[in-house]
């Protein structure tokens, strides 16, 4: 099997990408991935759109407040999402194009020019939930996802599935920031 499944091209970003760039104040507003001990963000900027309750940093009482029962897959509107209107049709479309049923993590990852995302598998409780889905809104070639023994150039307007279940990381050997929003779906 493959590792990486190109799904669609041609999706205008560029709506998305000049929001961002109005709101450069919104790469350094969360800081929870680039600072997650060990994790493999350490070189990375994100703009977390959805998230899961408990791994914003809210209390027990905070967590139970909102959900009795708590769901480790729940995934909830942060407030980047809201500044981010512009993002809001791009991952309904997936979800609809995909089949989703339910809409898990979004976030929005910048690589500088140089920079890493650290090879890591996600945990298998999540990445048998979810589909990963990448859509490029910025990259040059230069540009390398790597997941095992297959590497790949994401171009922008392109979205790709891949097996997020399998080693990966991303290496920006470019002179332009590399920026992807990572969408997880639950798939009917």
């Amino acid at each position: 099997m493959r590792n990486f499944l190109k799904i669609g091209q041609g999706t205008d970003v560029m709506p998305l990408l000049a929001s961002i760039a109005r709101k450069p104040e919104l790469w350094t507003a969360d800081t929870y991935l680039r600072d997650y001990p060990q994790g493999p963000f350490g070189e990375v900027d994100s703009i977390i759109l959805r998230f899961p309750v408990k791994s914003v940093k809210q209390t027990e009482e905070e967590v139970a407040k909102h959900f009795s029962d708590y769901d480790q897959h729940e995934c909830i509107d942060q407030p980047a999402y809201a500044e981010l209107p512009e993002a809001r049709p791009l991952i309904m479309g997936l979800m609809a194009y995909v089949g989703g049923t339910r809409l898990g993590r979004v976030m929005i990852n910048r690589i500088k020019p140089g920079g890493v995302i650290f090879p890591h598998k996600d945990t298998p409780v999540h990445a048998e939930y979810w589909s990963r889905h990448h859509l490029v809104l910025q990259a040059e070639p230069g540009v390398v996802f790597r997941c095992e023994d297959e590497s790949v150039f994401m171009r922008p307007g392109e979205t790709w599935y891949f097996d997020n279940a399998k080693e990966h990381d991303v290496t920006n050997n470019s002179a332009t920031d590399r920026i992807s929003m990572v969408i997880d779906v639950r798939c009917a």
